[in-house]
């Protein structure tokens, strides 16, 4: 099976690609959609969902998971501005005809690294290990993208129901 993982950003959106057969894990792919901060939010959004878009297209995964949105009451733009990206990456999911997963990031944490608040240099060196990489990956949103991918496969491997979007 074919899993896309999906870290969500207005600036940076992480995105991985692994791949599970005969209960192994190996990388397909993994990179950034970045945007262009001086951009208007229409044209951020649409390189989002272009590059989502076509990699969906190229790699043709099974299934999306993304990170479960989680707010700061104190950072309610930055919780506006995810949504923005979520919706696209939603949308692309939709428009692809893929399922949609939504796997909160406590439980991805606990997943890869059985602890639902570890940092995220422990939650590369868990990526690293569990895809036998070299180096852990990177930028971090990389790394997160990765992480709720792995944690999907896990969570499937076990018959433990994820949360549907």
């Amino acid at each position: 099976m074919k899993i896309l993982g999906v870290d969500p950003g207005l600036r940076i959106t992480g995105y991985g690609v692994i791949e599970e057969v005969g209960g192994r894990l190996a990388l397909l792919e993994a990179g950034v959609i970045t945007t262009v901060s001086t951009a208007g939010i229409g044209e951020r959004l649409k390189s989002i969902y272009e590059g989502l878009t076509e990699l969906i297209r190229d790699r043709k995964p099974e299934v999306l998971a993304l990170e479960k949105m989680y707010s700061d009451y104190r950072h309610p733009t930055t919780a506006i501005l995810m949504g923005h990206a979520r919706g696209v990456i939603c949308l692309a999911a939709g428009m692809s005809g893929i399922p949609l997963i939504n796997i909160p990031s406590t439980r991805v944490k606990k997943s890869v690294i059985s602890h639902g608040h570890a940092s995220k240099e422990q939650i590369g060196r868990a990526v690293q290990g569990i895809l036998q990489l070299k180096r852990p990956p990177q930028p971090y949103d990389v790394t997160d993208a990765l992480a709720v991918a792995i944690s999907y496969a896990f969570t499937r491997r076990a018959s433990v129901p994820a949360v549907f979007a």
